[in-house]
């Protein structure tokens, strides 16, 4: 059975400025895990991303709303990696927070 992770936070950016910095994140985090991750799209509506990654054979799908205060993500992960839960919505909320928290330079 399938297990779901919820993470919200929260942020005063607005939707643009929290939005560009969650793409940022999201971008950096492909480059880094390019080795360790098989397959990764994100696709972009509006507000809200749909995220799918395939690792270890397993793949994994992630929808993150950006609200004007908030950031809510939630992730699907397969059977067989309910087990990583906890370090997965660690890892998720660790990343999450640092992309709240990017300052941009120009």
């Amino acid at each position: 059975m399938p297990k779901t992770i919820s993470i919200t936070l929260p942020h005063d950016l607005g939707t643009a400025e929290a939005k560009r910095r969650v793409q940022d994140q999201i971008e950096r985090m492909r480059k880094e895990y390019v080795d360790k991750i098989g397959q990764s799209q994100v696709n972009w509506t509006g507000d809200q991303a749909k995220v799918d990654v395939s690792a270890l054979g397993q793949a994994a799908s992630a929808t993150i709303d950006v609200l004007p205060d908030t950031l809510r993500i939630e992730v699907e992960l397969p059977w067989i990696l309910a087990a990583l839960t906890s370090k997965v919505q660690s890892f998720l909320t660790s990343n999450a927070s640092d992309a709240l928290r990017l300052t941009h330079t120009k």
